[in-house]
């Protein structure tokens, strides 16, 4: 058993003096590059993509467009400003201005110029 223990404490069995083997660094490096491009590809690239889409939906804005804010409001867009947008709500025409980065839907569907 404690040859075992003695084996696993060395590098690969062989002594450790001071230095390792520049091989078995690369192979201790591998599985934590390996977790960074899984984190890559599974989190930040695709909240990238989203915030991606996000911004071009908020940059699209038009008036007419019927949205829907981060508090669940529904609502038409009545202006769009620089950071403010403002919106009729319900039959009663209630207008709301609220913040760009508030609206989380647009609901218009808009044609899309062919390329």
């Amino acid at each position: 058993m404690t040859e075992l223990i003695k084996f696993m404490t060395t590098a690969g069995g062989q002594q450790a003096q001071g230095t390792q083997n520049p091989a078995s660094m690369l192979l201790m490096l591998i599985p934590l590059v390996l977790m960074i491009v899984i984190f890559y590809f599974l989190i930040i690239r695709p909240e990238k993509k989203r915030s991606k889409k996000m911004k071009e939906m908020l940059d699209h804005l038009e008036v007419a467009d019927e949205v829907v804010t981060a508090g669940g409001i529904i609502g038409r867009v009545l202006s769009v400003k620089e950071d403010t947008v403002l919106i009729e709500t319900g039959s009663d025409r209630t207008k709301i201005r609220i913040l760009k980065s508030s609206i989380a839907e647009n609901r218009t569907v808009h044609d899309t110029p062919e390329s």
